[in-house]
């Protein structure tokens, strides 16, 4: 089982999946491709849940586990985020991929912003998207960063602890959910008795998590954590819908002064093979921190975010995406369908390919269509 899964790795998987009377799967390159032949029966995934499952005690009460997360090691192969579930009463293992080595913003081929951003020494950083989005590769990369270049005490709350941080130049605590602290709530409570600089949260879940989170914010530390949101409007709009109504004008106050920046991303195929983080970037300016105050304005931080790409280091994905073709590493029809409105990506994109005269050659109506959709 160990070299199916090296096999697996060396061929760029970042899960794999292990369910009764299926075959074991993997997904490459965000594709889901069968790695076995035979399909497997309970007894042969239960056997496998029970290798991976790491405490006695839960290991007994196989039976009436519903879900269960743990992580798991092959020495000179990586780590896996393990979630072990039942479907129809039967188990499945889906196991997600942690690299041995951490990688750097620039290995994940993101934007030289982000490390401008993980030099913030106080307030709150999101890196949001949907699952399998690169988020925890992202964050790990940053606290990475900060290990190299600052002498901090670095504290993470994880469930479960996934890439394994060596001291450099900051010390950096790593606190398991489960194993070394009971929950994210009482972990953060306790961190903040702990001298931290820097608290990584590993998804900020509920609303005591986000009002706990928001206190370290405003009391001197830089707070690291995620969301599953699309984007830094969603972002917002999702931490102040968590609260009562007769709170969320405070919640907005609070999340105005502390929040630094939101990290949006998605994965994006490149033409050699792999996956690219296509990501949206919202510093907090003064104007945007006026936005988050009146929910009248909410709707204008997607364009400052786009408006303040050359001054504040903004972007918005589809920016990111048009930098991504223009370099080559993204092929246009992919970047396209990945687009947030694939349309206006597209009149973007003749623009810029267009020859001098602003036309794209064969098509004599380009200029007119950009000058009904952009005036001028």
């Amino acid at each position: 089982m160990q070299e199916l899964f090296k096999a697996a790795i060396e061929r760029g998987a970042s899960d794999i999946h292990i369910k009764t009377g299926d075959f074991i799967r993997a997904r490459i390159h965000g594709e889901l491709q069968p790695l076995t032949q035979q399909r497997l029966s309970v007894e042969q995934v239960t056997g496998i849940a029970l290798k991976l499952i790491p405490h006695e005690e839960d290991r007994q009460n196989f039976d009436k586990m519903l879900d269960y997360d743990c992580s798991w090691g092959i020495p000179g192969v990586g780590r896996f985020r393990v979630n072990i579930m039942k479907q129809r009463g039967s188990p499945m293992i889906v196991m997600r991929s942690i690299p041995i080595e951490i990688p750097s913003t620039s290995d994940l081929g993101l934007p030289p912003r982000v490390d401008k951003i993980a030099n913030h020494e106080r307030g709150l950083i999101l890196v949001t998207g949907v699952t399998g989005s690169g988020k925890s590769s992202t964050m790990a990369a940053m606290i990475d960063w900060m290990n190299k270049n600052k002498a901090l005490h670095i504290v993470t709350l994880e469930n479960p602890i996934e890439f394994l941080h060596r001291d450099n130049k900051s010390s950096i605590s790593q606190r398991g959910i489960g194993t070394d602290t009971e929950s994210f709530v009482s972990g953060l409570r306790a961190v903040l008795r702990q001298d931290p600089d820097v608290i990584l949260i590993g998804e900020m879940r509920d609303k005591t998590t986000i009002e706990t989170a928001l206190k370290a914010a405003e009391t001197g530390h830089l707070v690291v954590s995620t969301l599953h949101t699309k984007n830094a409007t969603q972002t917002i709009s999702r931490i102040i819908a968590v609260f009562p109504p007769e709170e969320q004008d405070m919640i907005r106050i609070r999340l105005a002064e502390s929040l630094q920046a939101v990290l949006s991303q998605r994965l994006v195929q490149k033409k050699d093979g792999g996956r690219v983080a296509a990501m949206e970037i919202m510093p907090v300016t003064a104007t945007i921190r006026d936005c988050i105050r009146d929910p009248v304005r909410m709707d204008d931080i997607s364009n400052l975010i786009a408006d303040g790409k050359d001054h504040y280091g903004s972007q918005t994905f589809d920016q990111h995406l048009m930098d991504l073709v223009k370099s080559g590493v993204v092929d246009f029809q992919l970047a396209m369908a990945a687009a947030s409105n694939s349309a206006d990506f597209d009149l973007k994109m003749n623009m810029f390919n267009a020859p001098a005269g602003g036309e794209k050659a064969g098509d004599g109506n380009m200029q007119d269509e950009i000058t009904q959709i952009f005036g001028g």
